[in-house]
């Protein structure tokens, strides 16, 4: 077994793992549920911004003049020796753009969403509505544009994401998830 591991006094991880048994320690949470509490509140920063944004896309008709803008703007490549924070801006949502949409195919083929329809048992797609037919390569319309815009913001606040995750699992955890296990740890005790 490698000395990289987490029970490892050196390594990547040893910062990490220090860092959550101070956040442990100083809270009173078990890291156990810390680390599961986190976990879950990390998914829940994802799928609530990812629905919300998607349906504020939809309702304001936004999404396919926000991917156009991205698409459009500057299509020549941006060299990464140029220093510009624009440039890497506009890279980074190209590249979100692209990461969308082909998240956006694999979704909506796998539970019919975006227009798309479910894939059948031989695993190869039925037929598609016309509304996606229109996402030929520099043309993403529709709903799919909406979940691209969608993907994409869900993407930039990451970092937030994380540092929201970070606050709220001590209580999420002491709340939620301690009173659970002790509840479900109480069942095999009696």
């Amino acid at each position: 077994m490698s000395n990289h591991g987490l029970g490892s006094s050196s390594g990547s991880f040893a910062s990490y793992r220090n860092a959550l048994k101070a956040l442990s320690a100083r809270t009173g949470t078990p890291l156990s549920s810390l680390v599961l509490s986190f976990g879950i509140l990390h998914e829940l920063t994802a799928i609530v911004p990812l629905v919300g944004v998607f349906y504020g896309a939809r309702a304001f008709g936004i999404g396919e003049r926000i991917v156009a803008a991205v698409i459009s703007e500057g299509e020549e490549p941006i060299a990464p020796e140029s220093g510009s924070y624009t440039g890497w801006a506009r890279q980074k949502c190209r590249q979100w753009v692209q990461e969308g949409e082909g998240w956006a195919e694999r979704v909506g083929r796998r539970y019919g969403l975006f227009g798309f329809e479910i894939r059948n048992q031989s695993n190869t797609a039925r037929t598609v509505s016309e509304e996606t037919t229109k996402n030929i390569p520099g043309r993403i319309a529709g709903d799919v544009a909406n979940a691209v815009v969608a993907y994409g913001a869900t993407k930039a606040m990451l970092p937030l994401r994380i540092g929201l995750s970070l606050y709220l699992a001590p209580g999420f955890s002491r709340r939620l998830i301690e009173p659970l296990r002790s509840g479900f740890v109480g069942l095999f005790k009696r």
